[in-house]
């Protein structure tokens, strides 16, 4: 209804594209916003700040979801540089697994990554090849530096 609040629905897509194709992650949702005016059966025109002017106003239903004050849902739109077709970038932070998928023929490595702003829950398998290519810092091993401390020629620490 008109004045009521309400929650618009973006995707986060991951930067590896496998088979053409940009994957997606689960749907988040950012707001609230205002519903302005009803625009047929089944679209409302929103109140968005000016910090989203590429984003069109009207919206489908399927797109909106109603506003129950609980915050820990919500992802806050300041953060976030949203796309024209309500998407952004989500970049990968850790490795938490690796895994060889046995073919006849081959072995595919694989790694289980964890992304920006997603729960460890939502963590995807994606190929070590592709993830090596396309994010290597991810796969650098720090250098373990170990310092003895020598006293008058005994090994005191290590």
């Amino acid at each position: 209804m008109v004045g009521e609040r309400v929650l618009l629905k973006v995707s986060p897509m991951k930067g590896v594209i496998q088979f053409e194709k940009k994957g997606k992650l689960s749907p988040r949702f950012i707001g609230p916003f205002e519903v302005l005016q009803r625009i047929g059966e089944v679209a409302y025109k929103l109140a968005l700040p000016p910090s989203l002017p590429s984003v069109h106003l009207i919206f489908h239903v399927s797109m909106l979801r109603k506003y129950v004050g609980d915050p820990s849902h919500v992802l806050d739109f300041s953060t976030v540089q949203l796309d024209g077709d309500l998407t952004y970038d989500v970049e990968p932070m850790a490795i938490l697994g690796r895994h060889v998928r046995k073919l006849r023929s081959k072995d595919i490595a694989s790694v289980k990554v964890q992304w920006r702003d997603q729960p460890i829950e939502e963590a995807t398998w994606e190929t070590k090849r592709e993830m090596r290519s396309r994010y290597p810092h991810l796969f650098e091993t720090p250098v373990t530096v170990y310092l003895c401390i020598i006293s008058q020629s005994l090994l005191v620490s290590c």
